[in-house]
């Protein structure tokens, strides 16, 4: 069923002039910069459905709860408002359905829990530990007492001498040693990191190592972050670059990009240029 502009619908043509659903999903895809294998790579939604979408043909979905998932994951990894496509794809079919309440619960499928019976051997089990704890300790208390007693009279004053604190030539305590700190912890110096951090919204992203095998690919979605380490060079792609917190080897990048910008960027153990 085609949500496009025809009037091959029976007659349920847009009173509007905006582009359809596919529409609005192939040029979100085409601005990315991203290609139709690599949104199905990324969605694990097969490529002739994909085609099919943009064409407006949801029949190929299975029904309208897969297109809405459909809908709905696609615009999610172009940078387009899934609650805006979805909310426009129900509309579009007379709203979406009223969900399916719940059977009532009878009195007789219910489980009742069996009362519980008092464990009497637990019971006794436990008091005959507090009796054998409280005398154990009163013997311990009283033999303790006793001895202290016999060392207070041998030694009336007998008080351990307080060791002298060790000064420093100028008459100050010691300061405790400090441990050195590098200027960015957890960085390493002969490697080059790359950190990603979605904070201005979400984005599809790629990033590969200096052989070209791929690290990782997806979707980083807003409030998410990703780290990357190579010995010697990371190479990224950002579908949307504004939505984007780049650091390079522990220090911001600044200015990476525009909303829905897409950007190739590479990255040596040099970088960023001190400056």
């Amino acid at each position: 069923m085609s949500i496009g502009n025809s009037s091959a619908d029976g007659g349920n043509t847009p009173a509007d002039d905006r582009p359809s659903i596919g529409r609005i999903l192939q040029q979100a895809r085409i601005s990315a910069g991203l290609t139709v294998d690599e949104v199905s790579s990324t969605t694990r939604v097969r490529i002739p459905i994909l085609h099919a979408i943009e064409q407006d043909d949801f029949s190929r979905c299975g029904g309208d709860v897969y297109a809405r998932g459909h809908i709905r994951t696609l615009a999610a990894t172009v940078g387009v408002d899934p609650a805006e496509l979805v909310a426009r794809y129900d509309a579009e079919r007379g709203g979406r359905p009223a969900p399916t309440p719940a059977a009532p619960l009878f009195d007789a499928e219910r489980i009742r829990p069996e009362p519980r019976r008092p464990n009497w051997t637990a019971a006794m089990v436990a008091a005959i530990v507090a009796v054998v704890g409280f005398v154990g300790f009163t013997l311990f208390n009283g033999g303790a007492q006793t001895s202290n007693g016999s060392v207070a009279a041998d030694s009336p004053s007998a008080k351990p001498p307080a060791s002298p604190s060790r000064k420093l030539p100028s008459g100050k305590p010691a300061d405790p040693k400090r441990e050195p700190s590098g200027a960015i912890a957890g960085v390493p110096a002969n490697k080059v990191t790359v950190k990603l951090a979605a904070e201005n919204g979400q984005t599809w992203m790629s990033a590969k190592d200096h052989n070209g095998r791929l690290l990782e690919e997806g979707v980083l979605r807003q409030g998410d972050a990703k780290t990357f380490t190579d010995p010697s060079r990371i190479d990224l792609v950002l579908g949307n670059a504004g939505a984007v917190r780049l650091f390079v080897n522990g220090k911001e990048v600044k200015n990476v990009g525009d909303n829905g910008q897409v950007q190739r960027l590479s990255y040596t153990k040099g970088d960023p240029v001190a400056g």
